[in-house]
């Protein structure tokens, strides 16, 4: 589980628990800044909260989509626009795996020595993306594209 900022920075991660198992939610939430007026605004004041998926519980500092029946206009849109949001973090897992192409094979170690690559990959991710700040290329990149056309194309040779 990972939590992520505007400039695809990694915050917080939490590595080698399944995310049902952890509860970080709650204790982070603790750690949030207190409500505040939107920049341009005078009021309401709006808590700062986290982004999620239909996996998370309920929670005062959690966003997370309405079920996916029966749903009014409304909360479809509110669906799509969380789903954008959501795109974030997973931006910043593809610019993670693109940048260190180690996580592109599955890691054969030991589990230990796993979580102390992905520990060293997110500093250095980190650190990269102090130094260089944002860049376009990072984001829009498709790793492994090309190996996905040449065997749909020996696939068709295949059973044609």
């Amino acid at each position: 589980m990972a939590i992520a900022d505007s400039k695809y920075r990694l915050v917080f991660v939490h590595i080698g628990k399944y995310g049902k198992d952890y509860d970080s939610i709650e204790s982070n939430a603790k750690h949030l800044p207190d409500e505040k007026c939107l920049s341009g605004t005078e009021s309401p004041e709006v808590p700062y909260f986290f982004v999620g998926d239909a996996a998370f519980g309920l929670h005062k500092h959690l966003l997370r989509p309405y079920a996916r029946t029966h749903l009014t206009f409304e909360k479809r849109i509110f669906n799509y626009r969380l789903c954008r949001a959501r795109r974030c973090i997973k931006c910043v897992f593809g610019i993670l795996s693109n940048k260190w192409g180690i996580f592109h094979p599955p890691l054969n170690v030991q589990p230990q020595f796993a979580k102390d690559i992905v520990k060293a990959c997110i500093i250095l991710h980190n650190y990269v993306r102090d130094r260089d700040r944002y860049r376009t290329e990072d984001t829009m990149s498709v790793v492994g594209l090309k190996d996905i056309r040449a065997q749909s194309k020996q696939c068709e040779k295949h059973f044609m």
